[in-house]
């Protein structure tokens, strides 16, 4: 059976060293090493007596095939394309040395160069690897459910509506909806989350799955996540190519493809540096003929300068970053869509939060028990849960749910006669009482107790929805509900704001009251409340013109337009959807929102560390550059200098692998 890695998408290798893998991805770091004998064994023979000088020549031949093969492969390539770039140089460098009958120095040079361009890949290959780790994370095989048998058919062959059973503390291989059976799921391959996930069966199996954003979380599973100790029969929403872990995986091999605003500058210095090069070195064969000295010197010199002056350092500083970024963010259950976004997030010192689903939960509770009159609090809530469990009002599911679990009732009246009052509230008998439930609306007719108006204002004040409870004649109590904040709002932000985030802006459709009382809560800087969906444009707009920069945090469906509009998008909950996961430039594919400081984190670490490469690549060439052309430095020395400066840059891109987020 094929290897599943051909199933879902692969980390793109490097194409400058992918074309020829004799001896598979070490080739060329074999090839380096044979360059390496082959200049030994020639050095070491010219020092023997009766050796004839054509042998260590031929030595240093075959050090120059080997050294030089992929060199020579990647510059002829790139001249092809119209471009001249390091690997050029280089081969310039090493031709010129031979010229001049220098071929252990020529050699020396290829050996360095090639070694450490070899080491530079082994490098690299490590931040691909983090990323082609996704592609094993789903099983090549699952089980489907096939005319009363199970059979089991690799994943590929899966096709929408196909009923497949996922055995205990297995791999789950396709995005699906569950059918039968309930536990736990971890969901860290994909989201990030440490601790697993309750996962249950849909209530109704005939559901309408057109929409995927619709259905609940609780009731999907992800391909790639790993199953609990309960079996579970899920019905395929996704085919494997198209399944979250998929396109997970392509975005990220897109990512390394967009470069940051840092990279198109090196690329355009590029550009303008390496024929400059190529004219100094020119320039100075031609020192002779102002300086004391053979034409010999002079050429020597030029090919030194061209070692000296070749960006190669540079060229790697940023992609080397932006790939290790990119790799640790999607470790983490983030997806950050190139060099562009990690590096405009490490940047940014302002973000605007949409308030439903992302700074609250989304879903009202129940926060208030108000009993009046020397009314029992047992007695409120059984009228009240009675009453509101027949209701369709969003609010009675928060009302039947906070008061169960704070009644502990399971036998309750039977309510009759449930009449809805539009915008007002509800009205039923129980018991043969008349039970009304709802807002000062419904009571505008009746004399209401000041004591207890103040009482409702109070509350509504600080954000929450309030209903009065009224039996027959008498006000029984208050209930009030609120969309709570997320547990870890507060800490959150506070993290934010000591990774150096100076203004956090909540946007919210709700009234400014309840926004004000939300943001007091967790500590939010500034509130925005009675907004339209286009307000809220306009308001990421306004806040991007005040603060240079800013990045909107929503649920990448309804903050689409305002997403766009920032300078970075934010998705949350982004695994499994489709929308989110196309419109945002940073998806935090877990529902959390811990996830932000740690990306956040690690971009600010990034940025930081692409600022250090550039201060070494820049300030290696700049001081390597006068060296060679006062003499000082010969080739050999230089291009030490200059193959170390390039691993350097590339170990210190590579610790944004290891980064925490306490870093």
């Amino acid at each position: 059976m094929e290897s599943n890695k051909t199933r879902l998408p692969k980390a793109k290798e490097s194409e400058s060293h992918a074309h020829v893998t004799i001896f598979g991805e070490n080739t060329e770091l074999l090839f380096a090493l044979a360059c390496g004998f082959l200049l030994g064994l020639g050095w070491g023979l010219s020092f023997l007596d009766g050796v004839a000088n054509g042998i260590p020549i031929a030595c240093y031949v075959l050090a120059y095939f080997f050294g030089g093969f992929f060199t020579a492969s990647e510059a002829i390539r790139t001249i092809s394309k119209g471009g001249f770039e390091i690997d050029f140089l280089m081969l310039v460098a090493a031709i010129g040395a031979a010229i001049l009958g220098e071929w252990a120095e020529g050699a020396l040079l290829l050996f360095l160069f090639s070694l450490g361009h070899a080491l530079e890949h082994y490098a690299m290959g490590k931040a691909k690897k983090s990323i082609e780790a996704l592609t094993s994370l789903a099983p090549p095989t699952a089980l489907l459910r096939k005319e009363g048998d199970t059979v089991e058919v690799p994943i590929e062959n899966l096709v929408l509506g196909d009923v497949i059973i996922i055995k205990p503390n297995s791999k789950i291989p396709a995005d699906g909806l569950i059918l039968k059976g309930a536990g736990s799921i971890n969901q860290a391959p994909i989201t990030g989350e440490s601790v697993p996930v309750d996962k249950v069966a849909i209530s109704d199996p005939s559901i309408d799955v057109a929409d995927l954003n619709k259905l609940k979380p609780e009731n999907r599973v992800f391909a790639g996540t790993i199953n609990g100790s309960s079996a579970l029969e899920v019905k395929v929403l996704k085919e494997a190519k198209d399944s979250t872990i998929a396109r997970l995986i392509n975005m990220v091999n897109e990512a390394e493809k967009q470069k940051s605003p840092t990279q198109l500058l090196t690329d355009k210095f590029q550009r303008y540096f390496v024929p400059f090069v190529l004219i100094l070195a020119v320039t100075l064969c031609f020192a002779f003929l102002v300086v004391d000295e053979p034409f010999a010197k002079s050429f020597y010199r030029a090919m030194a300068v061209l070692v000296a002056a070749s960006p190669c350092a540079l060229a790697i500083s940023t992609p080397s970053a932006v790939l290790s970024g990119v790799a640790r963010a999607a470790r983490g259950g983030v997806l950050i869509k190139g060099g562009r976004p990690l590096e405009d997030l490490g940047s940014l010192e302002a973000i605007a939060f949409d308030k439903t689903g992302t700074l609250t939960t989304g879903k009202p509770k129940l926060t208030n028990v108000i009993p009046l009159n020397d009314v029992e609090e047992s007695h409120l809530l059984t009228m009240a849960i009675a009453v509101e469990k027949l209701s369709d009002h969003p609010l009675a599911e928060a009302i039947v749910a906070g008061g169960m679990e704070k009644s502990g009732k399971s036998v309750l009246p039977e309510a009759r006669n449930v009449k809805g009052i539009v915008g007002r509230g509800v009205e039923a008998i129980v018991d043969g009482r008349k039970i009304m439930i709802g807002n000062m609306a419904l009571f505008a007719q009746d004399n209401v107790p000041l004591e207890i108006v103040g009482q409702i204002e109070n509350l509504e004040k600080d954000g929450h929805t309030t209903m009065l409870v009224k039996e027959d004649d008498q006000y029984i109590g208050m209930l009030s509900v609120m969309d709570v904040p997320r547990t870890e709002a507060r800490s959150v932000l506070d993290r934010l704001a000591k990774l150096g985030i100076k203004k956090m802006v909540m946007l919210t459709g709700d009234n400014q009251r309840v926004g004000e009382a939300v943001a007091k809560q967790i500590g939010i800087t500034d509130a925005m409340g009675n907004l339209m969906p286009e307000d809220k444009v306009a308001a990421v707009e306004k806040l991007n013109l005040r603060e240079g920069m800013v990045a909107m945090v929503g649920d990448g469906v309804n903050d689409a337009p305002a997403m766009a509009k920032s300078t970075v998008g934010i998705a949350m909950g982004a695994a499994g959807s489709d929308v989110a996961l196309e419109t945002a430039d940073i998806a935090l594919m877990g529902d959390r929102l811990e996830s932000l400081p740690f990306a956040i984190g690690l971009s600010r670490k990034a940025k930081s560390v692409i600022k250090q490469n550039l201060w070494v690549s820049l300030g290696i060439v700049a001081i390597l550059i006068p060296l060679t052309i006062l003499g000082i430095t010969s080739i050999g020395p230089a291009v030490m200098i200059h193959e170390g400066s390039t691993l350097l840059v590339v170990a210190n891109a590579l610790r944004l692998l290891a980064y925490r987020a306490h870093d």
